[in-house]
């Protein structure tokens, strides 16, 4: 699954193809780049009708691979260093959203999986502890 990046794209068509493949994740771009295991600003972030070429900061078009099995990291990064973007993450967590700092290390399948409401996952009986029976 791939993204195609041009100039001449908007913030929310981007969003919106990514969300379209992952309905519990949101892809979000802010002004700055967000350290390993930080927040991103709120009043750092994108305008949805902002043109991608007043944005990025390496001028290139080509497409970003957001396939099921990559990390968080990973596709932010391809976004950074590819592009030149700073985007972020975020995860659905009832009625909040919630950047993936913490969790930049999952898939964007687990991730997503991780969004869905409790009810719409299927039931799944938790691991029996190890017991010896000495």
């Amino acid at each position: 699954m791939q993204i195609y990046i041009s100039e001449e794209a908007i913030v929310a068509d981007i969003q919106d193809r990514f969300q379209t493949l992952y309905p519990f994740l949101k892809l979000e771009f802010f002004r700055k780049p967000h350290a390993e295991g930080e927040y991103s600003p709120e009043n750092e972030k994108i305008s949805p009708d902002t043109l991608i070429e007043k944005i990025r900061t390496r001028h290139a078009s080509g497409w970003i691979d957001i396939s099921y099995y990559r990390t968080a990291a990973a596709v932010e990064y391809d976004f950074s260093h590819i592009f030149g973007l700073n985007t972020q993450i975020l995860r659905k967590a009832g009625t909040l959203w919630l950047e993936t700092v913490s969790t930049d290390n999952w898939t964007l399948e687990e991730l997503n999986n991780a969004g869905k409401p409790a009810k719409s996952r299927p039931f799944q009986l938790p691991d029996a502890p190890d017991v010896d029976n000495e």
